[in-house]
């Protein structure tokens, strides 16, 4: 028998009238998973482990900028200058010091726990990698909660899970898993101070745990990559406020006190590299990496439309999924829940694909937008 719905509102539970193949058993499973956050929790993380795991330890270097950022880090801990990055014997200043500092700490803790020869094993300085893939997908689901129910929360977090892309930047020892985590929380948190505003939810008391989490999130996210965190952030505020014609709803991120703690978490390594180097970090990082990916920086230019051509095998299998799902997203545009997601989805999309130099994982980002 076909099943029939109602027509609820964009990200309302879904039940059918007749459910099809009760006894499915991985309709079972799936509502033993959700039946609490800590089952969820540790259903997902299980699932993590089991989609990434597999050739973590024994896949060898297989990208240029894993080693680099390797031999980086391996050259950090062994002289103990914690501040300056070094490659060989050349400054290495593409990007700030996040995932070098993330990277040793695994290194030191293999270290501590006699890890023969730890600085020469390739998988620690992956663990970063690991667990921001991890942490992505469990940000996913938290992020998903503000716009779904439990359950497809779930499935967000597992579409992540299961992508293409994600699966290889957690092999990976660079800096893009755990920028998406850093990613995934800020937006979570500004979807809630967003979501709770249109539903005209108390002005007066918002919790500081969003404003603690987006701000925080934001200041780990330029330590590791930059100011490219701020341009998801940023894109997203301004595609709403053209929406809504209001932006009143940023002082539930409490920006003043936010920005100064970022400043805070932010401020003493630029300080210190600053005091080292000169502006050579900056003009390294902003004029010699940033600004050249405007142009077709190393051979890795591209036409616009390679991303949307990419998606069908970085997201894969939820690609097709997410097809299906774009005519209903579509109609739902004006809810607010589709809103936020479009908003945060289709302007950095656009200027990825409008910047020439092109490669697959610098959309990652995105992606949870699409699975929720």
């Amino acid at each position: 028998m076909a099943e029939t719905y109602p027509s609820p509102r964009f990200g309302a539970p879904r039940e059918p009238k007749s459910p099809a193949n009760p006894g499915n058993g991985l309709v079972r499973m799936l509502d033993v998973a959700t039946a609490s956050h800590v089952r969820a929790v540790a259903f997902m993380m299980l699932c993590a482990l089991l989609l990434f795991l597999p050739g973590f330890f024994t896949i060898p270097p297989i990208d240029r900028d894993e080693a680099r950022f390797a031999q980086a880090t391996k050259q950090m801990v062994e002289s103990g200058d914690y501040v300056d990055i070094r490659f060989q014997e050349d400054v290495r200043y593409k990007k700030p010091v996040g995932i070098y500092w993330l990277q040793s700490a695994t290194v030191e803790a293999a270290s501590l726990l006699k890890l023969p020869k730890a600085e020469l094993r390739i998988w620690v300085y992956r663990l970063p990698s690991l667990l921001g893939a991890i942490g992505a997908v469990l940000m996913t689901y938290w992020a998903a909660l503000g716009f779904v129910t439990r359950r497809a929360a779930v499935l967000a977090a597992l579409m992540m899970c299961a992508s293409v892309l994600l699966g290889v930047e957690a092999r990976l020892a660079k800096t893009d898993a755990m920028l998406l985590f850093c990613v995934v929380a800020a937006m979570g948190a500004m979807a809630r101070a967003y979501l709770s505003w249109q539903r005209a939810e108390d002005e007066t008391h918002p919790p500081w745990s969003w404003p603690a989490i987006f701000w925080t999130a934001l200041a780990v996210g330029i330590l590791i990559k930059g100011p490219l965190i701020l341009m998801f952030a940023g894109l997203t505020i301004v595609a709403l406020a053209i929406q809504d014609r209001d932006v009143s709803w940023l002082w539930r991120l409490r920006p003043v006190w936010g920005l100064m703690w970022m400043l805070v978490l932010v401020l003493p390594w630029f300080v210190a590299i600053f005091w080292r180097a000169g502006d050579a970090f900056f003009a390294d990082s902003v004029g010699g990496d940033m600004l050249s990916k405007l142009g077709a920086q190393e051979s890795h230019g591209a036409p616009p439309g390679l991303y949307l051509a990419l998606f069908w095998i970085t997201f894969w299998p939820g690609a097709p999924l997410a097809a299906m799902a774009a005519p209903a997203v579509w109609r739902a545009r004006r809810e607010p829940g589709a809103q936020f997601l479009l908003a945060w989805l289709i302007p950095s999309w656009i200027v990825f694909e409008a910047v020439l130099t092109k490669l697959p994982h610098y959309v990652l980002p995105l992606y949870p937008a699409v699975a929720i």
